[in-house]
């Protein structure tokens, strides 16, 4: 088995596309954990804010076959489309094992990683410990030292009845 570290993100009916994404994810990976959600402001588009989240996992498939059935689940919810107006569902594989490289045009670490803060803030609480297989630093040091210019909020989240946002990481009310 192979531990696997997937972003997902949406725009587009956020609880319902991330819902439905994490659902087919629980038949793909075994022992699979999932960080906080977060919102935070599009990069790199013009769009409404995203909703993010990470999710660990192991998985028996080889790392070009687990990125295919990404692109199935994302299809299912719409992300191809060619009427489609954001994002539905976005799901990355951002690091597989300890793979470094490109693999048939994924690159591994997701280069990401290192540059979105919806990204690395919930590595770091998924996979605190976890070293970063290029930069040799932790998940948590990396997010410590990040110097990363991007609005991002926790946001209560539930799935299967089970609340992914702890309470304590969420802003009271004001």
């Amino acid at each position: 088995m192979t531990p696997v570290l997937l972003g997902l993100g949406s725009n587009i009916d956020r609880e319902r596309h991330l819902s439905a994404g994490l659902d087919a994810l629980a038949g793909l990976l075994t022992d699979m954990r999932c960080s906080p959600v977060f919102e935070s402001q599009a990069v790199g588009i013009r769009s409404g804010n995203f909703f993010n989240l990470v999710v660990a996992g192991l998985t028996d498939l080889p790392l070009l076959e687990i990125d295919r059935r990404l692109k199935f689940i994302e299809a299912d919810n719409g992300r191809y489309a060619p009427e489609r107006k954001g994002l539905p569902l976005d799901i990355d594989v951002l690091l597989y094992g300890d793979q470094v490289g490109t693999f048939n045009g994924l690159v591994l670490p997701r280069p990401e990683i290192l540059r979105n803060a919806f990204v690395l803030w919930p590595l770091a609480l998924i996979a605190p410990a976890q070293r970063h297989p290029e930069v040799d630093r932790t998940f948590a040091e990396l997010w410590r030292d990040a110097r990363i210019d991007q609005q991002l909020w926790p946001v209560a989240f539930e799935w299967r009845g089970q609340a992914l946002t702890p309470q304590g990481l969420l802003r009271s009310p004001s």
